[in-house]
Formats: structure tokens, sequence, C-alpha cells
């Protein structure tokens, strides 16, 4: 099976999913996300375990005419030993829980409850490996009572009869075989319709997949083991998995937080499909700047496209404690007298990265690119620290545009706790990228060459005429901390070597050209004179 054949038939589920929510009154509805994204779940939940136990050799399932059938005459006692058979991080299903069972039961009276019932037992069976935690404690359920969502209770079982058949009409198991990281595809694809502006207070963003792998292979330049990597404003994940990809899931484990459980159960998701579920009991749903639930943690690789703007008012008194002594050394954003959704949050994002970092830890932050050369207040003291720590190792600028969500200019700041040198590398790519237009937005994406430069201008300290430099930290401090490029590039100036008599005749160009502009100046003076004269009064 293709790359292109994997993401058609995952964009096709999603598709048919939302057409039944439609036809039976949930198109747009506040729990459509809800619903095709748990369904979506069950058929990975499914699937996968259908390919793990297929590879147990001692029951011969892979081999079974009926699937199915084959699982259902398996003894209890010895079903349980498929069961541990099985990788741990596999989903734990009866034979009763699979999507082949409920559409053999189909026509039986009371489905809706059948099928929400095997959805809670799942998620009772698997809650250790799938289910997210709060900063609390509590851990949320994986499944909704689904059919409940249809208010008129003569359609459920219609409707959950009809996500069955959808989830019946084909597997993802081929794509487990091929080991396919399908997900990272399609899965601007799939919340597309429910991240919008108007998603509240806390709307999420997505960070584009070309910074997400630039940020990686910059700073995973090794084979690290047994590394922890943490994202404290993680969204769905884009930057994690970049990153865990880029060290091996199997040589890092993730820790992330977030105050959307929107975002939470989608990073759930998002880890289930990418080989990293024994993460998941690290995955917290609660509030980084007030409340981190890994204060104490330190951290080996830390990501982060943190929200730039929100209103933190109402628990700003609460950060005072952290002033000075721990995390937020260069202070609080004020709050402003009107638009208090403009206090500039990121910058306590910043602060808390720096406060996370082990002694030998890398960061990279998404930032405004106004953050590199404010010239005063907290971002000047950020930077002011990043210097005298020695804890910056350099600077990429991105193309405009290159978020199709925000038409913000971004920079992105890679820092490391054991940077060796006072040398800083500065990119400025922001005159890379190929303007493509997506709806009613307009996005610049970088091409895979433009990546690869990027990295390699970074990596090698590769310098470039009015695009890489490399700079030290007193030259840093002589242009007030700033860290942009543009800044340190030098300024070139072409000279031409002409003889006397050249000179001569050039100037004499330029008088003659001056005279004739003055004389045709003179004449329109008088043309507008003698037009206000004929001016009446009527």
């Amino acid at each position: 099976m293709t790359d292109l054949l994997f993401i058609t038939k995952t964009k096709q589920l999603i598709d048919t999913l939302k057409s039944v929510c439609a036809n039976y009154g949930l198109g747009n509805d506040g729990n459509e996300f809800k619903i095709i994204t748990q369904v979506f779940l069950y058929k990975y939940m499914n699937d996968k375990f259908a390919f793990e136990a297929k590879k147990v050799e001692q029951y011969k399932l892979g081999q079974a005419i009926n699937f199915q059938e084959a699982l259902e005459t398996i003894p209890e006692e010895q079903y349980n030993f498929l069961l541990a058979y099985i990788d741990p991080n596999t989903p734990q299903l009866q034979p009763h829980h699979t999507i082949t069972y409920l559409f053999n039961k189909q026509n039986e009276d009371d489905f809706a409850k059948l099928f929400d019932d095997t959805l809670r037992q799942i998620s009772i069976n698997n809650q250790e490996i799938y289910s997210v935690k709060s900063a609390s404690g509590a851990k949320d359920k994986m499944f909704d009572e689904l059919s409940q969502f249809i208010s008129d209770a003569s359609q459920r079982d219609a409707f959950c009869k009809a996500l069955i058949n959808k989830l019946f009409e084909f597997s993802f198991e081929s794509m487990f075989g091929e080991k396919y990281d399908f997900f990272a595809t399609i899965f601007e694809y799939l919340i597309k319709d429910y991240n919008t502006d108007s998603g509240g207070k806390y709307a999420e963003y997505y960070t584009p997949h070309a910074v997400a792998r630039i940020m990686a292979a910059i700073m995973v330049n090794d084979e690290p083991q047994g590394v922890k990597v943490y994202d404290p404003s993680a969204g769905s994940g884009t930057l994690l998995m970049n990153i865990a990809h880029a060290i091996g899931e199997d040589r890092c484990s993730i820790y992330s937080e977030d105050i959307s459980q929107k975002s939470s159960n989608m990073l759930r998701l998002n880890l289930v499909l990418n080989n990293l579920s024994h993460s998941i009991p690290h995955i917290i749903k609660g509030n980084t700047i007030l409340e981190p639930y890994y204060r104490e943690e330190k951290f080996d690789y830390i990501v982060s496209n943190p929200p730039f703007k929100l209103d933190f008012s109402d628990f700003r008194e609460d950060l005072e404690k952290d002033i000075n002594k721990t995390r937020f050394f260069a202070g609080l954003p004020n709050i402003p007298k009107t638009k208090k959704e403009s206090m500039a949050i990121y910058l306590l994002f910043i602060q808390h990265i720096m406060y996370s970092l082990s002694a030998k830890g890398k960061a990279a932050i998404v930032v405004p690119t106004g953050f590199i050369t404010a010239q005063s207040g907290i971002e000047k003291k950020i930077r002011e620290a990043m210097i005298s720590r020695n804890m910056l190792r350099g600077i990429v600028s991105m193309p405009s545009n290159i978020f199709a969500s925000t038409g913000t200019n971004v920079s992105v700041l890679f820092l490391d706790s054991a940077h060796a040198s006072d040398k800083i590398m500065l990119v400025d790519a922001s005159k890379l990228g190929e303007t493509i237009k997506e709806g009613k937005n307009q996005r610049t994406v970088l091409t895979p060459i433009e990546e690869q430069k990027i990295i390699d201008a970074f990596n090698l300290l590769k310098t470039e005429d009015d695009f890489a430099v490399q700079v030290s930290h007193a030259e840093v401090k002589d242009k007030n901390y700033s860290f942009s490029a543009g800044q340190y590039f030098d300024v070139k100036i072409d000279y031409v070597d002409i003889t006397v008599d050249e000179f001569k005749t050039k100037m004499q160009c330029f008088e003659s050209n001056l005279t004739a502009l003055f004389a045709e100046g003179n004449l329109l003076d008088v043309e507008i004179k003698n037009q206000l004269k004929g001016l009446k009064y009527e």
C-alpha cells in the first residue's frame, strides 16, 4: 500500500464520519469533534490489536480464515496468555470488543447501549495506558457515551450502526506493518474545521511541519538514549512528534502540559498513532504557567510554540512569588487598562523553559520576531540572561506568513545549557519560501531544499551574505543585545573606477538634468497661479 493510499483511506474515513454526524443533525455541532476523534481512536485500537494478535504464532490467528471466529474460540485462560504475549503498549481488547463483533450484532435490540458499553469497558481496561491525567491527578475517560449526543432516543441505534458500518469498511493493519506515520500528514485535515479563532480563549494554533522538522534537525544531531522531552504548551504535539522521531521513539519519553482538553485528547491520539503510547501517563491537562505539574523536573529537550498573547490577569498576582526567585526572573507583563487579551504570556513560557532545562538540556522556542530586537523591558532582560548564562546557541528568523492562521512574523530561539562557545549562529530565512493560497489565507511554504539550507547553515556554522552570520557575545552586547541577523550583515558598496573626464561628463549630465527639471517646475508654478486667478465664486 502506498503512502498516498494511506492518506486517502484515512481522509475518507474522516469524511464518512462527518457525513454520519451531519445525517443525524450533528454537522458542525460542538460534539462532532469528540465523536470523530473518539471513533477514530477506537478504530485504531481495534486494528492495532488485530495486527499484534496475529503476530503471536502460538495462536495462528494470522492464518485464520475468519479472525473474529478464531478469536472467540480461544478459551478464557488461553486468551489471557495471548494478551500477555502482545506488546504491553498494545490495546487490550476482548473478543466482544471488536468492530467485527459489533458489526455482527448491529441488528439486535438496544444496539446503542451495546456500543456505548463496549467503549466504556475498553476505556476501563486500557485506562493505565491511554488515559490523559489532569494536574489534580484525575484521569479523563477515553470515550464518552457517544449515542447520548443524539437527542432523539429513537435515532440512537441507527446512529451507532452507521458509525460501525463505516469503521468496518477497511482496516489500517497494513499501515502498522509498514510503520508509516500517516497521522502527521493528515492531522491538520482532521482538525481543520474545529480550530478557529472563535474557538474561545484557548484557540490552538498548529505549528507547520516544516518549522517542526527544522527545530528537530537542529536540536538532535547525535543519538541520545533515555532522554526526557518536554513541551509546556503541547497543543496537538506536532513539535513533540518530530523531535521524538529524530531521537527515536524507543529512546525518549514524552512529557507535556496544556490547558486545552481538546488538545490533550488530540495529543493522546497522536502519541498512540506514533508508537509513543508509553508516554501517555506523562500527558497532563493543566495550567503550566500557574500550576506547572512538572515544576521540579528538569528536561533534556524542550520544544514549544507557546501562545503569544493571552489574558492571564486573573492569576497574575499568584505568579508574583516566582519573580527573582525561581522561574520568572525577568518579571511579569503588566495588566493593560484595555485589551487584556494582548498580555504577552509567551514571555512567561520562555522563562519557564529556561528554568526547566537540565544541565545539558537543549530547547527550541517559537517567538514573535519582535522579541529578538525589543530595546527594553522583559524581552531585553531575558535576552541578556541568555547571553550571561551562555545558553543561546542561535536564532532562525522564519519567512512571514509561514503560519496560515496568523500573520505574525516568527523566529525560533535555540538554547543549549552546555553551549561551550561564545559564538551565536543567526540565520535570516525571511526571504525564503513560496507563497501559496489556503482558502482565504496566504501561506509561505519552504521547499525541502530550503529547509536543508537552514539546517546546514545552523549546524555546520556556514556563513553566507544576507542569510547567515556567526557573532560573538561582545558583538551582541554592542548591538544592545539584538538577535537580528540583519544587524550584523556587512554593508556591501560596489566601487567602479572612472577617469577624470568620465567624472566631469557625468556631473555635467546631472547638472543639465537638474536645470531642465527646475525650469519645468517654474513653468508649473506659473500655470498653477494663473489657474487660481481664474477661479470665481458663484
